[in-house]
C-alpha cells in the first residue's frame, strides 16, 4: 500500500491541449483526485520518471498502481462516477481499446499543430522555456 489516499492524474503543464484536458477534467470529472503537472511533481514518490511523463499522461491510483496514455485515461473515467464509467470502461476494451491507442499516440504525436497546441508541445521537455534539470536519457547540453 503506498499510503496515498487519493488518485493522482500527472500531465504535462507546458502543454496546451493537456491543460484544456486538465481544466475540462475539473470541472466535469471527479473531485476526489489530485491533478498535478509532472513539472511540479514529486516524480519518485510516484514511482514515475521524466521520461513517462514526458511521454504520456499519467495515472497513479490510491493503491499506487500506475497507468499511462489511453489506459491512464480510462482508469480516470473508471474513477469518476457512474457517468464516465462505461466511457472508462470501453476505452480499456478490444477493439475500443486499440483504437484510443493509436490515437492518443497520432495526438500526442501531433499536440503542437492542434487547436490548443503551442509550440513548446513540439520539443522536448529538457529544451522548453524554463526548463530546470534535461532528461535523464539525455546528455547534459554544452557549457557555453
Amino acid at each position: 500500500m503506498s499510503g496515498r489516499t487519493r488518485p493522482v492524474l500527472v500531465y504535462d503543464g507546458d502543454c496546451g491541449i493537456c491543460t484544456k484536458c486538465v481544466s475540462f477534467v475539473e470541472r466535469h470529472l471527479s473531485k476526489d483526485i489530485d491533478i498535478v503537472a509532472w513539472q511540479h511533481a514529486d516524480l519518485p514518490s510516484l514511482r514515475l520518471s521524466q521520461a513517462e511523463c514526458e511521454e504520456a499522461v499519467q495515472w497513479v491510483s490510491s493503491s499506487g498502481a500506475v497507468s499511462s496514455a489511453h489506459i491512464a485515461i480510462g482508469e480516470l473515467l473508471k474513477d469518476s462516477g457512474a457517468l464516465w464509467w462505461p466511457f472508462g470502461l470501453l476505452l480499456q476494451t478490444p477493439p475500443f481499446r486499440w483504437v484510443a491507442s493509436v490515437a492518443y499516440k497520432w495526438i500526442a504525436k501531433n499536440r503542437d499543430r492542434l487547436p490548443g497546441g503551442t509550440p513548446a508541445c513540439a520539443m522536448p521537455a529538457h529544451l522548453r522555456p524554463g526548463a530546470t534539470r534535461p532528461a535523464a536519457d539525455q546528455p547534459e547540453p554544452p557549457a557555453a
